[in-house]
């Protein structure tokens, strides 16, 4: 098997689903082939990275997860770049029904693959799989539909949407599968160069479990590099990483 090649087929659609990449999970041990779908209009227990959980009102968020064979060592990073493609394209389409020149938004990468829109978490992804075994399960949550009013107190103002419509999520999911291909078969530091361009943390103060300091960017690993209070630098895998305050002006 292969990480190049069409996805989306075979697709096994679900009204109501514990976890898309429970299901995907599973599929994958039976044998489906690389590509294999598994998308929900609900999820009951939808997880996130770092065990959260993620929520969503039915029929308006794309909950999808995709089987990848053979996958690339960069591969949350090449899920990110390809989710971000996608809420470019969405919200170039929405911002707003019936506007004619809706303003630019701005769609940046919070490492390793959280998907920012204009400074509030649209997307989320969470990759999970079997190296041993050759594959992986890509998990997307992004925020398709799903309205301001629909976000819990405690994401007031951190989450947001692309604020389109129901119909609309099927489309957007066409166009990140089709990005998700392009950037499994893209080069190693094309795909950097691309995180680097959209890095939400670079110049940002970040602190983690071990430390805190500014977003130092990204590097040939994939790993965020941060740079601490004392001029130090510190290369960090996939972890958990949390905004700073905002900088002084």
């Amino acid at each position: 098997m292969s990480a190049s090649g069409p996805l989306g087929h075979p697709r096994l659609h679900l009204r109501r689903a514990t976890s898309t990449n429970e299901r995907a999970r599973e599929l994958a041990v039976a044998g489906a082939p690389h590509g294999t779908l598994v998308t929900a209009g609900e999820q009951t227990a939808g997880r996130g990275r770092q065990g959260r959980t993620w929520t969503a009102p039915p029929g308006r968020s794309l909950l999808a997860s995709v089987l990848v064979r053979d996958p690339p060592r960069l591969l949350p990073l090449a899920a990110g770049a390809a989710v971000a493609d996608a809420v470019d394209e969405a919200a170039g389409r929405g911002g707003g029904r019936g506007d004619t020149a809706a303003p630019e938004r701005t769609t940046e990468i919070k490492w390793p693959n959280d998907v920012h829109l204009d400074g509030g978490k649209v997307a989320g992804v969470l990759v999970e799989g079997r190296p041993q075994e050759r594959w992986a399960v890509v998990g997307i949550g992004l925020n398709v539909a799903v309205t301001e009013a629909d976000f819990p107190p405690e994401l007031a103002g951190r989450a947001t949407t692309l604020g389109l419509e129901p119909a609309d999520i099927d489309p957007t999911l066409r166009v990140l599968l089709r990005r998700l291909e392009r950037w499994l078969e893209a080069d190693a530091e094309t795909l950097l160069a691309e995180i680097r361009r959209r890095d939400a943390l670079l110049g940002r103060p970040v602190r983690w479990s071990g430390g805190e300091g500014r977003g130092g960017g990204i590097d040939g690993d994939g790993r965020l590099v941060v740079i601490t209070s004392d001029g130090g630098r510190v290369a960090l895998d996939a972890g958990e990483v949390h905004l700073g305050a905002a900088p002084a002006p």
